[in-house]
């Protein structure tokens, strides 16, 4: 087997062995605390609007059913109501005033959403939920650019994946959170729901507590005009000094690739001009890529199970509070297991187009099989027997997660990080994650009426949207596997064709001719 430190750049050097030492990935952890932020609230809210104690105090209990689904939606959709406005500010925040201190700012805001979630008035709640979610808007916006622009190309993947990562991992602490609160503690006792909501406040502050010691991005730095904070913060993630001949070329070519996209606007840089170079040539396919992968993303079913996971357990025939939460546990560790493939193991060696194509086929078989079952067995309207089907049905809830978890869950959040333009990544990103939260309101804010209106065709309606994620990734969705950022333009650029496979040769070929050029030179220099 070759190993990673093997391989050659672009340019056909070496590249040295020390940049993917342990800097890179300590990095990526301690950043991705704001994806954990994240994952928390889309496990904790579903279980804890489940539990007896929360019921009571925010007027869920003894609810019909048009009333409870109303206030469920709303309760939790704030939050992604939130996120969009956040997402859209987090723009301004993040090009002014940097990369690091926009999450830490961001968090400040969403220390400050918990504590009204908590108090227990549902005004406030809602107020809070806004607040977080404005916070968690500004976070998800940042975080896949930062760690992206900070990523040495080869484990560029496997680092923004570790956002991935840790979103999963918190959103089992915060299934399992649940399901221990409503086991050891009485209905009748406020800590039930406390407890959950308090979770919030840990997380946020191991956010601050790693962001601090933490190097802004050299890109954005680089980007201000600021070429020796630039150099200092590139030299501390690759782990070499200063001089050094691969930090020097990394430094030119970021340099090099800012010059040109300044020259290419007439060295015009007010805000009016950045949203005008998202609809040139080459830049705007990227923004409707990454926008249709991110609609995709959400309509392909896995926020309505994040979020309402107890709901759509009781529609296939698992009954009791308790027994919805310890399934919704299970299907937790299993999408934290396949994601950890996924950035692990997979999207630097699969790439991101294989694993969108074969990941969204595996998830269109159990997601068909579950709008069957629950129309033949009639799980909406009355309990199932405990047969083989209803056991099928468990089981193929877990295997989408599984799938799910291995392609979809990840890849949009690394695509839409990695192949904007340096000038206008932050814009660009900025607004496919708008959408993203956009599409995620939707659906989450949708899933208690279709559950109500349309029943069995709700697993339905995903698995049409599945299909159109897996043709919408088969014909559009060039591989950017080992691409550095600067070289985006050569995949993406004014003369390469929308289809994926024609875009990615083009590249190949581009590279190629660029090194053939490179040795002449090199032969010539010798002479």
């Amino acid at each position: 087997m070759r190993n990673i430190f093997e391989v050659k750049d672009p340019e056909g050097s070496n590249v040295p062995k020390e940049i993917y030492g342990y800097r890179p990935y300590l990095f990526a952890f301690c950043a991705s605390w704001a994806s954990a932020m994240y994952g928390y609230d889309s496990a904790f809210i579903g279980g804890t609007l489940t539990l007896p104690s929360f019921k009571t105090q925010f007027g869920l209990d003894g609810a019909d059913s048009n009333a409870a689904a109303a206030l469920s939606s709303n309760i939790v959709s704030t939050y992604q109501a939130g996120a969009f406005f956040g997402c859209a500010f987090g723009f301004i925040l993040a090009e002014k005033f940097g990369r690091k201190r926009s999450m830490i700012a961001a968090t400040l805001i969403f220390i400050v959403g918990a504590v009204l979630q908590i108090i227990g008035r549902l005004d406030l709640l809602y107020a809070g939920r806004a607040l977080a979610g404005w916070g968690i808007g500004v976070n998800t916006l940042v975080l896949p650019i930062y760690v992206s622009e900070c990523s040495p190309p080869l484990i560029r993947g496997r680092l923004v994946g570790v956002f991935e990562v840790m979103l999963q991992a918190a959103l089992v602490i915060g299934f399992w959170i649940n399901y221990g609160v409503n086991e050891n503690i009485s209905g009748s006792d406020s800590r039930q729901w406390h407890i959950p909501m308090a979770i919030q406040f840990v997380l946020a502050g191991l956010l601050i507590l790693s962001l601090l010691p933490m190097i802004e991005s050299p890109r954005w730095l680089a980007s201000k005009g600021k070429a020796r904070h630039a150099t200092k913060a590139l030299s501390w993630i690759r782990n070499l000094p200063p001089d050094h001949p691969y930090l020097v070329r990394e430094l030119a070519q970021i340099e090099a690739a800012l010059d040109h996209e300044v020259q290419s606007t007439g060295g015009v840089s007010n805000w009016r001009q950045i949203f005008r170079e998202l609809l040139q040539k080459g830049v705007r396919n990227r923004v409707v890529l990454g926008c249709g992968l991110v609609t995709l993303q959400n309509f392909a079913g896995i926020n309505a199970i994040n979020y309402y996971s107890p709901t759509i357990f009781k529609s296939i025939g698992v009954t009791g509070t308790s027994a919805g939460l310890l399934g919704t546990g299970v299907f937790g560790i299993v999408k934290m297991v396949a994601t950890f493939f996924y950035a692990g193991f997979l999207v630097d060696k699969a790439g991101r187009r294989a694993l969108l194509i074969g990941g969204g086929m595996g998830a269109l078989v159990p997601m068909l099989y579950l709008g069957v079952y629950t129309k033949v067995s009639g799980s909406f309207t009355a309990v199932p027997p405990q047969d083989d089907g209803a056991r099928a049905a468990i089981a193929m809830i877990y295997i989408y997660a599984f799938f799910y978890g291995l392609s979809w869950n990840g890849v949009p959040w690394l695509f839409t990080s990695e192949i904007m333009p340096t000038r206008v990544r932050t814009l660009g990103v900025a607004f496919c994650i708008c959408i993203q939260w956009l599409t995620q309101f939707v659906v989450v804010y949708s899933l208690p009426y279709m559950i109500l209106g349309i029943t069995y065709g709700t697993f339905l309606f995903f698995a049409a949207f599945i299909v159109l994620a897996i043709l919408f990734a088969w014909l559009f969705v060039p591989e950017t596997k080992g691409v550095a950022l600067e070289d985006m333009d050569l995949l993406f650029g004014s003369d390469v064709p929308v289809f994926a496979r024609r875009a990615r040769r083009n590249y190949e070929e581009a590279v190629n001719a660029r090194v053939t050029a490179l040795q002449a030179k090199q032969d010539l220099e010798v002479v």
